[in-house]
């Protein structure tokens, strides 16, 4: 009797267990469920227009999407012959050049200041520093490009008054090549440095306080701190941050390289980047297919680029890997 009884409790609480799983499983798909949509009919839906990229696309009668795409002529690859274009060096050098420029930067100052207001004491100052350096992520580089315009402006800007007023040759920016990589540069980091710099804040909150302490009681410095307990308890978001942004190395920022130069036509050398020379050749060709190749192997590259630097994460360090 006493058994069966150890049993049937046994049972019943396997089954409470299972009940409340199932209801818990249940909440956390219905908060799930919006983003899993949203990425369905966003990023999963549109990915059979790839086939663009293959093709001649062309308007017909009627004028629907699906009919154009059936009715379009394939071409094969001819849609990504905008590579032996004699700008695809520049163009190439600019994108891969600025990307592993900015995220190598990214990272370290990033870093550094999210170390940094780790370290404040006061709680009031650690806010005001967060939300001023997070504040330029929300601007448009239209907005931007007007402050950098106050700047460089070659008639009124800042700079170019102090060097007419010192009796210095006045530098027309915005035909000058010579300082945009720097100015471009100075651009990225302003506006997505508090961004990164959030990110690593709060992987930085989240660290046992307690290793502080027994590291503090063994004799360890705030730098060796730093470098032995806060440096790895972050490891794991670097990682992936470096793995996701090393996937957007073939892509650029349009906003910043079109706007902020002005369109400038002399800036082209250090200003023209894929994404930049796409938008010019379909707004003088109107060739939608050549414009979805492009994208298409920037999609190519960055997924092939996330395999091979998780990999390489996989074979050093297994934990930090993201699959």
């Amino acid at each position: 009797m006493t058994l069966t009884k150890a049993h049937a409790g046994s049972g019943l609480r396997r089954m409470r267990t299972s009940s409340a799983s199932r209801k818990k499983a249940f909440w956390l798909t219905t908060m799930m469920l919006p983003g899993a949509v949203w990425l369905l009919l966003i990023r999963y839906l549109p990915m059979f227009g790839i086939v663009i990229a293959f093709k001649n696309y062309r308007a017909y009668r009627p004028n629907t999407f699906w009919n154009n795409i059936i009715q379009s002529e394939f071409v094969g690859l001819k849609n990504f012959e905008f590579l032996n274009s004699p700008d695809t060096g520049i163009m190439i050098r600019n994108t891969l050049g600025y990307n592993l420029l900015w995220i190598i930067l990214g990272l370290v100052i990033s870093v550094a200041f999210a170390i940094m207001m780790s370290e404040l004491s006061s709680r009031f100052l650690a806010k005001s520093y967060q939300t001023m350096m997070f504040f330029p992520y929300f601007l448009s580089w239209v907005v931007a490009s007007y402050f950098v315009l106050a700047f460089l402006d070659p008639t009124s800007g800042m700079i170019p008054f102090m060097q007419k007023a010192t009796g210095q040759k006045i530098t027309n920016f915005y035909h000058d090549t010579t300082w945009w990589p720097l100015i471009l540069t100075i651009c990225n980091l302003w506006k997505n440095l508090g961004y990164s710099s959030v990110l690593y804040l709060a992987a930085i909150t989240g660290i046992d306080t307690t290793q502080y302490e027994a590291a503090a009681v063994d004799g360890a410095s705030k730098w060796q701190q730093i470098w032995h307990v806060t440096l790895p308890g972050i490891r794991p978001m670097i990682v992936i941050l470096l793995i996701m942004n090393i996937g957007k190395i073939f892509n650029a920022d349009f906003g910043l390289f079109y706007n902020v130069p002005q369109n400038s036509g002399s800036l082209y050398p250090v200003t023209q980047v894929v994404d930049t020379y796409v938008y010019r050749a379909y707004a003088n060709t109107h060739n939608l297919g050549m414009s979805s190749a492009a994208g298409f192997l920037q999609s190519a590259v960055g997924m092939l680029c996330i395999i091979g630097a998780n990999a390489l994460v996989r074979k050093i360090d297994p934990e930090s890997s993201l699959f």
